[in-house]
Order: structure tokens, then C-alpha cells, then sequence
């Protein structure tokens, strides 16, 4: 892999994406990453959620300068404004994301570029178990179906190896398909 380590590949600087993986096996205690969000509610189903500060790599992160602001709200079906996305299209916003950057990561890690990567994600929600109208129906996703689209120089047999790789190191997917423990406290 020392070809690669000097090596820009899908964006993703390999030799930095190696030295990290490098540095994580030696201090395992690296890997360990908090992430961090506060959501303010503005008014009917509006709210802006800002993201800055994350605790890894064994300390509080400084780099951004400024918090990112995201708008969430409901369509006017569901009695919101469109101030922006509801809650969970940004979840499907979240899992294509992470499954874009494993895309982008892995095939970089293998010498493999992407000439252009698009994924499509579509999930089907039944609000009977949101309005609380069935305790049959989950309030959740029933099913996610994710298409991705990619044209690399890749082949397919490659690609099929990628997209399952990045299936089971996605960290957004593993917590759509993984009960994870999750609390809410209320402090009034």
C-alpha cells in the first residue's frame, strides 16, 4: 500500500486515512468519538438544531469556528411550514451521507476511484404509530431502501465487495438496524 500513501483518492487523502487507522491500533482509546447536538424549538413543528463541539481522538475538539444550524420543521400535510426537512428525512439525510463517506474512504483505501457516486434513499412510515392510533404499528420506519449508483473503473465484482464492506462498517446503518440504548431525561 505505499503507492497509496502519498496518494489524493476520491478526495480522501489515503496516507493521513492510513496513518489514522495506524494510530487507532496503537491506542485503541482513540477510536472513542461523542458527538454532540442541541435542538431548540422555535414554533409548530419548526425547530434549528446546532452542532459544533465533539469530544475524540482523546480530546475536545476545536476546529469549528462557528456552529452548523440545521432547520427542521414538517410539510403542511403534517400542520408545519417547510422551514426545512422533518426529522426523519434527515435520518435517511444522515444515512446516505455515512454510507457516501465509507463509499469514499474504502474504495480510496483500495485504490479504487469513484468517478461519481449517488445514493438514493426512500423509507415508508406509517403514522398510526406516531399519532398513537395502533400500538400495532411502529412510530418508526416499516423499511429503508437505499440504491447506490456508482461509475468507477471499478468491477462490479470489486464494487459488490465495497457496498457490502461499507454494510457493515456504516455506523448510521448499524444504528438503524441495531436497537441502541437511548434515554431521555427531563429537566424541568
Amino acid at each position: 500500500m505505499t503507492d497509496l500513501q502519498n496518494t489524493l483518492t476520491n478526495g480522501v487523502d489515503v496516507g493521513k486515512l492510513l496513518a489514522t487507522v495506524d494510530a487507532i491500533k496503537a491506542n485503541p482509546d482513540l477510536a472513542n468519538f461523542q458527538f454532540r447536538a442541541e435542538t431548540e424549538w422555535k414554533s409548530g413543528g419548526h425547530s434549528r438544531t446546532r452542532i459544533q463541539s465533539f469530544h475524540g481522538a482523546g480530546a475536545e475538539d476545536t476546529s469549528r469556528s462557528k456552529p452548523f444550524a440545521m432547520e427542521a420543521d414538517e410539510p403542511p400535510v403534517l400542520l408545519g411550514s417547510n422551514a426545512g426537512p422533518n426529522a426523519v428525512e434527515i435520518v435517511l439525510a444522515g444515512l446516505a451521507s455515512c454510507l457516501a463517506v465509507g463509499f469514499a474512504y474504502n474504495a480510496a483505501a483500495r485504490g479504487i476511484g469513484i468517478d461519481q457516486l449517488t445514493l438514493s434513499v426512500a423509507g415508508n412510515i406509517d403514522l398510526h404509530g406516531f399519532l398513537g392510533l395502533s400500538e400495532k404499528v411502529r412510530p418508526g420506519y416499516q423499511d429503508i431502501r437505499v440504491t447506490c449508483r456508482v461509475k468507477s473503473d471499478a468491477t462490479r465484482e470489486q464494487l459488490m465487495e465495497l457496498c457490502d464492506y461499507v454494510q457493515k462498517t456504516s455506523p448510521v446503518l448499524d444504528i438503524i438496524r441495531n436497537p441502541v440504548s437511548a434515554s431521555v431525561v427531563l429537566e424541568a
